[in-house]
Order: C-alpha cells, then sequence, then structure tokens
C-alpha cells in the first residue's frame, strides 16, 4: 500500500482512527499520543524528513533533539515509546516495509519511588477539611474514596452512582483502555460518601449530570484539575512537607496494602495495572522501608 504522497495530517488521523477504534484507547490517551506524534512529524518537516521513509537515525537524531530542548528522561521515554507504537502501527497496516524504531533506545531512569502518605498523615488531610463550608464534605469523601480504593483521579472524577455498590461495599472502575474491575471500599469511605450525598442530593445538577458522584457548586461533575489543587491545599494545610498529588494516595494506597501482608497480585487487580511489574514498585518502599527500621532498631546500628 503506498502512503508517500499522504500529509502528515492524513497519517494522524488514520492513526487516531486506528487507537480509538482498534485499540479502544480513553480520550486522554488518545490525545497524548497524537500530541507526542505531533511533535515527531513537526521535527522530521523541519528537517525536509519523509516520515514514512525514515531511517534509525532520524529517530535518534529527534530524540537527541527531545534532550537539548529540556524535556526529561521520564517524558522523552513516553514520547519514545509513542513513536515505537507508530511505527509498528505503519509497519502492521503495510505503510512501511520495515520498522526503523525497532532498535530505538529511551534514556534510562532510575528507580523512581514515589511519594507515599502514612495513615496518620491520611488522617491530617482529612482533618485540614473545612466542615463549615459547601464543598467540606464532598472533599473529605473523595479524600476517603482515593486512599480506600487507590482510584486514578480521571477514575474518580469519571465514577458514577450507578458504579457504586456500596452495600456490598464494592465499586466499578472504568480504568484504562476500557477495561473494568471492581474495587472493594472501606466502611470508612461508604460513610463519609453517605454524609456527601446528604449535601448533594439538596443540589440543583445539571442534566447529564446526575450519574456523577462528585459534582462541584454548578452541579456538573469535577475535573482533574480541580482535585489535583484541593489535594495540594489540604497538604500545606495540615503541615504535610511532602509533595503530594492525588496519585500519591493512590501510591499510599498500594503501600498500605503491601505492608499489611496483601499478595502482588490482588494489588495488581485492585489498581488496575496490566502489568505486574508495574505494581513491584511497591516491593522497592516496603524495602526502602525495611532498611530503614534495620538501620535505626538493628542493636548493631544502636551503638552507633
Amino acid at each position: 500500500m503506498e502512503y508517500i504522497n499522504k500529509k502528515p495530517s492524513n497519517i494522524i488521523d488514520a492513526y487516531r482512527r486506528y487507537m480509538k477504534l482498534e485499540r479502544n484507547f480513553t480520550p486522554n490517551t488518545l490525545e497524548a499520543y497524537t500530541r507526542d506524534i505531533e511533535k515527531l512529524l513537526r521535527y522530521f518537516a523541519a528537517e525536509g524528513i519523509d516520515p514514512l521513509a525514515a531511517k534509525l537515525a532520524d529517530l535518534q537524531a529527534f530524540a537527541a533533539s527531545l534532550y537539548d530542548i529540556g524535556i526529561g528522561p521520564r517524558s522523552q521515554c513516553r514520547i519514545l515509546s509513542g513513536v515505537r507504537a507508530f511505527y509498528r502501527y505503519l509497519q502492521t497496516d503495510g505503510y512501511i516495509a520495515d520498522d526503523p524504531s525497532e532498535l530505538l533506545e529511551s534514556p534510562q531512569l532510575g528507580d523512581h519511588l514515589p511519594e507515599v502518605l502514612t495513615t496518620e498523615e491520611v488522617d491530617r488531610l482529612e482533618q485540614a477539611v473545612d466542615l463549615t463550608k459547601w464543598e467540606g464534605q464532598r472533599n473529605k469523601a473523595i479524600v476517603e474514596v482515593l486512599f480506600s480504593c487507590g482510584l486514578r483521579v480521571s477514575e474518580l472524577v469519571t465514577l458514577r452512582l450507578s458504579d457504586l455498590y456500596l452495600d456490598e461495599h464494592f465499586v466499578r472502575i472504568v480504568g484504562k483502555g476500557r477495561k473494568e474491575r471492581l474495587v472493594p471500599i472501606s466502611e470508612s469511605a461508604v460513610r463519609q460518601l453517605k454524609l456527601w450525598f446528604t449535601d448533594r442530593n439538596l443540589m440543583k445538577i445539571k442534566p447529564g449530570e446526575e450519574d456523577y458522584v462528585f459534582l462541584n457548586r454548578r452541579g456538573a461533575h469535577l475535573t482533574r484539575t480541580m482535585i489535583l489543587i484541593m489535594i495540594k491545599q489540604l497538604g500545606t494545610e495540615a503541615g504535610i512537607a511532602k509533595a503530594i498529588s492525588p496519585h500519591t494516595l493512590r501510591h499510599s494506597f498500594a503501600t498500605a496494602l503491601l505492608e499489611g501482608g496483601a499478595d502482588l497480585r490482588a494489588i495488581q487487580a485492585m489498581l488496575g495495572h496490566e502489568s505486574i511489574g508495574t505494581t513491584e514498585i511497591y516491593t522497592h518502599i516496603d524495602t526502602r522501608e525495611l532498611r530503614r527500621e534495620i538501620l535505626e532498631h538493628h542493636p548493631r546500628n544502636i551503638n552507633r
């Protein structure tokens, strides 16, 4: 199949259709992949390189350009992963004969251990919520649900009343790739949700928003940015020096489970990780805590 004369925009359109219809990517993932490929195509346009005739050296030069403009290693890895997926698609659909990205390497990343909160710090976050404000009980319920269920912030803002099975203590989550999973929810989170529903039932809700669990003052569902700002403000008010975000509560959920003796496969299922390798980072967190305990309490170290 000949595709050389197609414009880059047509390549992107075809790739977007593939990601949406065949890979079933969420809108956020679709946009992220599209932006990354647009970076590549803009670079090739400036260099006079045909994307369908690109060689490994051209892709390596693009990778070097990412470093030159100050893009960090983690973001470079994400972009280059998208580039490899793009070229695999072009080869699979017959637009190119050989995949030039097969040997394209990403920068090495050191072990990045995510920040976590102790249960006591999560309690301080909730205690920092001003329950005299309209949104107070809502925010307390949000913190408790994030910590109790380990949700991604995107999963929290799209959580619906029809996803809740509170009598059975489960919530149904639609995660990445629209994959569904059932996650247990604690009695404490159920209690905070029911208190929020007392306030929610008094609201005037926008048409079409009736099924969303968490709403803003105007009766519409929340955005990820709103949750991020709220969590950061609570962290400051609670006097927590760590750099925290909604994802910190997800990490804290997983770490608490591991320290409590939960099986790694069970944690993987509750987090919705496709690969056990993603979940294994929490074993490093647990090992770090174990090392600290040994250094502080082992008799050979106490004397020092």
